[in-house]
């Protein structure tokens, strides 16, 4: 036990030892770069030891206080925790060799800064996954929302500074009117903010009021964008491309579909959410979410904008699967979670190859650049067939399990939204790559092609074609979550 609190240890404060170390090395640029992917390396390794110990049945806690009986800052790993630490952590590596090349290559200034920051909301990310509660999570979600404000204001100009503001706005206003609210509420029905299987909130509870307090965690978190709760994802799309993948991929609405899953199965518990019917409203509003942001990231010519709005769509998947609340469904839900990070974070990897180094950032001027940057249109391809469900990617699993969710929730016409989803993912996320390789250029672009923004979406790449294969490992733990 005290080796697993160790490892754990290590895991949560490795990224905010990076950000010390970052800032120790401010005028050493090599020794500062390098300290992201050493720091993500053994994050990594800790967490994939983490994981192994749940998979193997152990139990993984530090209990630092305890306020007052039912309330207290401890951390405490669920396979579901376990899971998000994997992706994380994972995705953190890649993304800070990415961030060497983008920096660099863009000749952008506060580089330290940037860094800092960025292994700053690692280490939240870090903390939420593995929290013991829902006052950790809490605590942990607002230090998130903190440290990646610099990030996404990080250019400092007009836009950049109105991005942050509505940033800030929704996401801090979201959590203090309803999230913080929510979690009061469910300490005082319950006299417990704890983690645990098959939840906590009361079987007496009045289900009249349980479709409100589910609601107020559906809104509250905002980070889970979903409708109207989304306008700060596109505005933040102003910030360099490096946020953009850790806003969409590595930490940001990832902690918001993680926390909103971790609060369904170890708050209020699916078996009760399913019998209540409390969260049929929830299925119709993700439903709207998913198609109505997928209609307008076709109307996008700005690549990363559509990628914004394909992102709200598919964290509507995994908010899907968690109000259909059946165990095929929060499997597919917690599958999607890993299946769409790999894929989307390849996707913001190359949109922020093309800008650094062919200049463009609009799809109507990406005709013929294919042939000039095969390995990041190739790469875009991969994953966008993840993202809309194609075998043998691993996107193909999580969407197909979210179907049978659908059906055994006795909602099959979910299938239909799905469907038509995918529909829409072929036509906004396969046009760059068809332009690029179809289209004859009109005028003659200047290649770069700098190495370390090319090589880290080609792996990613590789790794949403080796999760359909592996998804096997990645179940087990998606089935611990439902296990009473």
């Amino acid at each position: 036990m005290g080796n697993l609190q160790l490892v754990l240890a290590i895991s949560l404060f490795t990224p905010l030892i990076t950000g010390l170390a970052v800032l120790l090395f401010n005028n050493r640029k090599n020794m500062r770069d390098i300290c992201g992917p050493i720091g993500g390396i053994i994050t990594f390794g800790s967490a994939i030891a983490i994981a192994m110990a749940i998979i193997d049945g152990q139990t993984i806690s530090i209990n630092l206080w305890q306020i007052v009986p039912g309330i207290g800052l401890s951390f405490n790993v669920t396979a579901l925790g376990a899971l998000f630490g994997i992706v994380a952590s994972g995705l953190w590596i890649l993304a800070s060799i990415y961030s060497v090349g983008y920096m660099r290559g863009s000749k952008a200034k506060n580089q330290t800064r940037f860094n800092f920051y960025y292994a700053v909301a690692i280490h939240a990310a870090m903390a939420i996954s593995y929290s013991g509660n829902l006052l950790m999570l809490f605590i942990f979600y607002e230090v998130l929302t903190f440290s990646t404000y610099p990030l996404v204001t990080h250019g400092q100009t007009k836009d950049a500074k109105d991005a942050g503001r509505l940033y800030m706005g929704i996401l801090v206003a979201t959590s203090l009117l309803l999230f913080l609210p929510a979690l009061l509420w469910v300490w005082i029905i319950s006299g417990t903010l704890d983690f645990t299987k098959g939840g906590i909130i009361p079987f007496d509870f009045s289900p009249s009021l349980l479709p409100f307090l589910l609601a107020m965690f559906a809104f509250g978190i905002g980070k889970a964008a979903l409708m109207p709760i989304h306008r700060w994802l596109p505005a933040a799309m102003v910030a360099p491309t490096p946020v953009s993948a850790l806003l969409h991929a590595v930490a940001v609405v990832k902690a918001g579909v993680f926390s909103f899953l971790t609060i369904v199965v170890y708050i209020f518990g699916i078996d009760f959410l399913l019998e209540s019917g409390a969260a049929v409203w929830l299925v119709w509003l993700t439903a709207f979410t998913i198609l109505t942001s997928s209609i307008i990231a076709i109307t996008k010519d700005d690549l990363k904008a559509r990628l914004a709005y394909s992102t709200i769509s598919q964290l509507s998947y995994i908010l899907l699967g968690a109000a259909l609340a059946t165990q095929a469904a929060i499997e597919g839900a917690a599958l999607h979670i890993i299946m769409h990070a790999t894929a989307k974070i390849t996707l913001f990897f190359c949109a922020g190859a093309i800008y650094v180094n062919a200049h463009i950032k609009k799809i109507s001027e990406l005709d013929g650049l294919g042939p000039k940057m095969p390995l990041v249109f190739i790469a875009f391809f991969v994953a966008s067939l993840s993202i809309i469900g194609i075998p043998p990617l691993g996107g193909s699993w999580s969407k197909f399990m979210l179907m049978v969710g659908s059906v055994d929730a006795g909602i099959p016409i979910m299938l239909l939204v799905l469907g038509i989803s995918s529909l829409l993912n072929i036509y906004y996320l396969l046009e760059p790559c068809t332009r690029a390789f179809f289209k004859p250029s009109l005028k003659e672009i200047h290649v770069d092609n700098h190495i370390l923004t090319i090589f880290p979406p080609v792996i990613t790449a590789t790794l949403s074609l080796l999760l359909f294969f592996a998804v096997d490992w990645v179940r087990f733990l998606t089935t611990l979550m439902v296990i009473p």
